[in-house]
């Protein structure tokens, strides 16, 4: 799995199903699933109660945790910091002892007599509040957010497990108020009514563990719309605070695209149904702030601002949920032994990043191109934008000695890079079989032949994959993971984009309204308390074709002043800007007000790029052809 993290201005980056038919403790046989339930109706200062209750033990001394990592996220996120008033009892109702060894694990002695144990759950959405991103909290989309309007149930930070009965089965009971929507993918039980009706439990099972942290759930005011992509049922939930956003105005976006998201992939395995869970930040205090998405096996949560245009959430969805998508090609259908049997305490990771993450990004754009939704420029315009990106970050480190130490120093700090220099290595295999195979073999074929040979239920090993993907293609592979993914030779990506008639130069470039070559256009004064143009505006063509120049003070956009405390969010929006817009700036040059009221247009400067070749082949041409649209 993977976490899928958007740039945001000014504050940085903000296995299978293998169901259990008995619970099994110390070689006893216990017929009944452990019994969990989360209790909605009584949250009280955004705490949850929860309750375990194992069934009989017959060993002496059990410990309960709560996951220190999940599948996904890459990173510590410690969700025993969030429990509360963790108590046992006995069967005759007494409290038992408790000891806590560690952030996220509590052992209980004279366990035979283990009836149940509950606690509170704290929501981590408050949290980033006083950490922030990168601060030890919690990534938003695999946080919890418990709120009277809305609850996010990322389950892993809520219901832990016993260390012997992770392959067990699960009960979960989820009271909460009957007039509550409810969206979840697990399989539901049944439901019953409170005596006063006022709430209603929802059952649920999953088979093991693991099922329990890949099935999140939304509650609460939110709206859900359910369509089908072929075989597959889509179910879209949607919480904006302020109805900004609605399940039913991104239907067709996601409609669309997930359709030709289905087309590209063809005949490869996918799933019955996919949930999109959608919660849009107001981007209040206690709102979350690291955007972007995580992704389920069958599912995705997304966090979004709530005040991005529709337009830019509809492009921004498309690129989030799309990439989210793809892994159930990998890790779903292509996983190593470290998914499949995932340790979320004392995890271990696999070397290939660059397939679970690179090639899934990497699919996410060229699919776009394949299926007509983008045009070559702006295809061109992405790869180049990861080419950037990569070469600000070690391009000099082994990517698989990277990713198999994540969680360390130095290669936590890279991890951005999977989505960057992780993606460009799944291009550049994609190029090199075109070519080896006139080109009829690519990467989606790869990933077609990998997932027919494993699947959901046969892990790889990791040490054995690259051996058997270069026996399954070309020797010309072999060097190439020996030098760019096992070693640390930096791609020299114009020896690639000449096989297609292509070469990276200067020229006019398409760019961003606010974001230049992944630099801001605009500065701040902490002292005045302003933000101003650079001078990187005169390069921009929409601002200086409009007349803005270095050293103008941004008052307002479009009727909104603009202050330090709201910089990011308005500038987000400004990213987010798209042609045909209608805009109005105010500015502050020498003391005057200069109003910039108009239309956006597409705004250029003059950059590094992908252009095509004016000498290229008719070869080149066709290998280029067979590259983008298979």
């Amino acid at each position: 799995m993977k976490t899928r993290m958007l740039i945001a201005l000014f504050t940085g980056v903000l296995l299978a199903s293998c169901s259990a038919t008995k619970q099994t403790v110390n070689d006893l046989a216990i017929s009944l699933p452990i019994e969990t339930a989360i209790h909605l109706d009584k949250v009280e200062n955004d705490k949850a109660p929860v309750t375990i209750n194992p069934g009989r033990f017959t060993i002496e001394t059990v410990t309960y945790r709560l996951p220190k990592v999940v599948q996904g996220t890459y990173s510590v996120s410690d969700f025993g910091k969030y429990i509360d008033s963790f108590k046992a009892y006995d069967y005759q109702g007494n409290e038992m002892a408790v000891t806590k060894t560690d952030t996220n694990s509590w052992t209980i002695t004279n366990a035979t007599q283990l009836d149940k144990i509950t606690y509170l759950v704290n929501d981590t959405f408050d949290i980033e509040k006083e950490g922030g991103i990168g601060k030890d909290t919690p990534f938003s989309p695999a946080g919890t957010n418990i709120e009277p309007e809305n609850y996010v149930l990322n389950l892993h930070g809520f219901i832990g497990y016993f260390d012997s009965l992770k392959n067990n089965q699960y009960k979960l009971e989820v009271t909460a108020p009957t007039d509550f929507l409810r969206t979840s993918a697990l399989q539901k039980m049944g439901s019953r009514l409170s005596e006063d009706g006022k709430n209603t439990t929802t059952s649920y099972f999953a088979p093991r563990y693991f099922d329990i942290t890949d099935n999140p759930m939304m509650y609460g005011n939110m709206d859900v719309e359910e369509f089908m992509v072929g075989d597959i049922k889509i179910v879209l939930s949607v919480y904006s605070p302020n109805k900004i956003h609605s399940a039913k105005s991104l239907k067709e976006t996601i409609l669309k695209m997930m359709q030709a998201q289905k087309a590209y992939l063809g005949d490869i395995d996918t799933t019955a149904r996919y949930d999109i869970y959608l919660y849009l930040s107001d981007g209040e205090e206690t709102s979350p702030k690291g955007f972007g998405a995580l992704e389920h096996h069958t599912s995705t949560v997304v966090v979004m601002p709530e005040n991005m245009p529709k337009e830019a959430l509809e492009e921004g969805m498309v690129d989030v949920v799309s990439h989210e998508f793809f892994h159930i090609v990998t890790p779903l259908s292509v996983h190593s032994e470290d998914v499949h049997y995932f340790d979320y305490n004392n995890p271990t990771f696999s070397k290939h990043l660059w397939m679970y993450e690179g090639v899934t990004e990497y699919f996410a754009s060229l699919f776009q191109i394949s299926e007509g939704l983008v045009n070559e420029t702006s295809f061109y315009n992405k790869m180049m934008g990861k080419i950037q990106a990569a070469s600000q970050m070690d391009d000099a480190m082994s990517f698989t000695i990277m990713s198999e130490n994540v969680l360390k120093a130095p290669y936590k700090d890279q991890y951005l890079n999977v989505y960057h220099k992780g993606a460009l290595i799944g291009m550049c295999i994609d190029i090199l079989m075109r070519e080896e195979s006139n080109g009829n073999r690519g990467i989606l074929s790869l990933m077609k032949e990998l997932s027919n040979k494993y699947g959901k239920n046969k892990p790889f090993e990791d040490d054995k994959l690259i051996d058997e993907i270069v026996a399954m293609t070309y020797p010309s592979l072999r060097e190439f993971f020996d030098d760019h993914v096992i070693g640390d030779i930096p791609i020299n990506y114009n020896n690639f984009f000449e096989k297609v008639g292509l070469e990276i130069g200067e020229g006019k470039v398409e760019t961003n309204y606010i974001l230049m070559d992944g630099a801001p256009i605009v500065s701040g004064n902490p002292q005045q308390g302003t933000i101003f143009f650079t001078e990187m505006v005169a390069e921009n063509s929409f601002w200086a074709d409009n007349g803005a120049q270095p050293n103008d003070v941004i008052k307002s956009i479009n009727g909104t002043v603009l202050t330090m405390q709201n910089a990011n969010n308005v500038l987000q929006s400004v990213f987010s800007w798209k042609p045909d817009m209608d805009v109005e700036v105010v500015l502050i040059r020498a003391g005057e007000e200069v109003i910039i009221k108009t239309k956006t247009t597409k705004t250029y400067t003059t950059g590094t790029g992908i252009f095509e070749k004016e000498d290229a082949t008719l070869a080149q041409k066709s290998l280029r052809d067979a590259w983008l649209k298979g």
